[in-house]
């Protein structure tokens, strides 16, 4: 019997004429034939093929077509010389009517059988090892000398008739410092499935124990080392057996069929990938392109300048529209709040800055196909209404939203408001938003500019943002123009230093990413375009989708519509006017924010934007 000494170096022919004669002691093939394409078999009837086909091609991140036969040819010269698919493979799998009966080291006494059968060959993410390992990145399972751990998970593949599954993936342990390495090393190399699908917590693909994998063996995480999730061609065979195929037969996981071809011909995703974490709890890194990364960081230059010269240049963090906007396109179901009744004297006390950028971040939300509710005063709960309707009458949003208060009555009043049931382990939202929100300062008061506290008109909406930071998979983002606003306890040091009544006024509530503009709506302008931004990356889009399905980018249309426009804010702004909404600064109910004129200032903002 030969031992694995060498065969990382022998050649992909030498090595079949080896497995073919069944001489080798290995239980997998994990770090064989380095830099050579290794594949996932899966061998149906010929009437299933076509299908079987349209699949693959649906779900190309854990099924990439490398090869199909034709019926009964056991030989791929496009991969491989001298091949024999029944007895090149270690180890495979027989399949009747979706139930594995049992184990074979050749499929030989299935000639017969095999005449009318189809065989599939598709990428594996052995192939891509050698890429991993010459980037300096450590490959666990290979030194751990056992097989890579692969995991059933919760995500739903794209379905094609009687074919229907949910997402196999392998999972690789990669130390922090290296994943952005990882997924350079592997993202070019579509045909090995390319770019992790999932960095972080194993719970949000709906796998429950690392220790437990459902094919393969369990690999050992170093201190450090982040679990990485790569779409895997074992997806393939919980499709057959799902099908409930007569008879089929598939590689048995991690035993590939090694072929000929070299890693080198890689095929452009669309960009150079960055990997940005978006949340500790539970932790999750995001991946977008460098292009698009930079386009978001330009808007967050935009939208920092101060016309009110108050200070906010030194409240500004780079890089955090980006984590909000990356947060945000992960979400399912976002709460948005706004509202700041720092006309006090007035009815209605609010100011116009805040509710036309809360819209424009809803009216993009809608259009993504997520779920979007906003929270209010109690006793502006008509006000807003109006507001909502009005602007479904100008087409900035496709329908209402849904409008709620809240108020505390018992001390897990936000806990009951934000969970079902007040169970931490089941949030009705993914992500806070407060943009141009009054937030509450140290000593419990809520205070406009000018230092006058406005409490009695404040609802305790920041109680909400206090409680996110104990339920996992919660994040906020506040969004401000004075340090005040809810959300700013991020940077509150900076308020109280650098911003006139700093020390009295700055809120005390921090979010998770705190986006600080020269007008606070310009904040939910920059949120709606940034949104626009990511769903128009390929190389996000495909991360979001866990590479199953068909790209978004194509369906552009869909939201570019949502995009906030001159003639709508303006159509808005005329709304609020009409309603009796001041504005900030100066209290008069013209075409201006914050003392700032509509035309010339704002209107030039949002073509800037755009």
């Amino acid at each position: 019997m030969l031992l694995t000494g060498g065969l990382k170096s022998l050649l992909p022919h030498v090595l079949r004429r080896i497995i073919r004669c069944n001489r080798l002691t290995i239980s997998n093939t994990s770090g064989m034939a380095e830099g050579y394409k290794q594949a996932n078999v899966v061998i149906l009837h010929k009437s299933l093929a076509d299908d079987f086909e349209k699949f693959c091609r649906a779900n190309d991140g854990p099924l990439p077509l490398l090869h199909r036969s034709q019926p009964g040819d056991w030989k791929c010269p496009s991969l491989s010389s001298d091949s024999d698919i029944r007895t090149d493979c270690l180890q495979y799998r027989k399949y009747e009517h979706g139930a594995c009966t049992g184990s074979l080291k050749s499929l030989k006494e299935y000639s017969e059988e095999l005449k009318d059968m189809v065989t599939f060959y598709l990428g594996c993410s052995f192939s891509f090892e050698k890429a991993v390992q010459k980037a300096g990145i450590p490959i666990r399972n290979v030194e751990q000398n056992c097989n890579v751990s692969m995991y059933k998970t919760s995500v739903p593949c794209y379905s094609i008739s009687m074919f229907h599954c949910n997402l196999v993936v392998t999972m690789r342990p990669i130390p922090e410092s290296k994943l952005e390495a990882a997924v350079l090393a592997t993202s070019e190399l579509k045909e090995a499935h390319g770019a992790p699908i999932h960095m972080g917590d194993p719970g949000l693909l709906g796998i429950q124990d690392l220790s437990k994998p459902d094919y393969g063996d369990p690999v050992h995480l170093h201190p450090g080392d982040i679990p990485v999730f790569w779409a895997c061609g074992v997806t393939g065979v919980e499709a057959i057996i799902n099908c409930r195929a007569p008879l089929a037969f598939t590689h048995s996981p991690g035993c590939m069929f090694i072929t000929d071809l070299k890693n080198d011909n890689v095929r452009s995703l669309g960009g150079v990938p960055q990997v940005h974490c978006i949340s500790q709890d539970p932790l999750h890194f995001s991946i977008v392109s460098a292009e698009a990364a930079q386009k978001i960081r330009t808007l967050e230059t935009l939208i920092g300048i101060d016309p009110g010269e108050r200070g906010i240049v030194h409240l500004q963090r780079q890089g955090e529209l980006l984590g909000a906007c990356l947060a945000l396109s992960h979400a399912g179901s976002v709460l948005i709040t706004t509202g700041f009744p720092t006309h006090f004297t007035h009815e209605p006390p609010e100011e116009n800055d805040g509710p036309p950028g809360a819209l424009a971040i809803a009216a993009m939300l809608q259009a993504l196909e997520k779920q979007v509710a906003i929270v209010t005063d109690q006793r502006a709960m008509d006000l807003n209404k109006k507001i909502i309707e009005e602007a479904v009458q100008l087409g900035i949003l496709k329908k209402p939203i849904p409008l709620l208060s809240y108020q505390r009555e018992s001390a897990d009043s936000a806990l009951m408001f934000l969970c079902e049931n007040g169970n931490p382990g089941r949030p009705r939202f993914d992500h806070l938003v407060a943009i141009e929100r009054a937030g509450m300062a140290a000593d419990g008061n809520y205070y406009n500019a000018r230092k006058v506290n406005i409490k009695h008109l404040v609802d305790p909406i920041d109680e909400l943002f206090l409680a996110a930071q104990t339920i996992p998979g919660v994040t906020t983002t506040g969004v401000g123009d004075g340090g005040n606003e809810l959300g700013m306890g991020k940077v509150k040091d900076a308020v109280k230093k650098h911003i006139k009544n700093g020390d009295v006024i700055a809120c005390d509530v921090e979010a998770d990413f705190t986006v600080v503009a020269g007008v606070s709506n310009w904040g939910g302008y920059a949120i709606a375009c940034a949104l626009s931004v990511l769903r128009s990356c390929d190389i996000h889009d495909r991360y979001l989708r866990r590479a199953v399905g068909f790209p978004r980018a194509p369906s552009r249309k869909l939201w570019l519509p949502a995009l906030p426009s001159v003639t709508k804010e303006e159509k808005l702004l005329k709304t609020l006017v009409q309603l009796g909404v001041r504005s900030g600064k100066t209290a008069s109910l013209e075409m201006e924010v914050d003392g700032l004129p509509f035309y010339n200032t704002h209107s030039l903002m949002i073509e800037k934007l755009l």
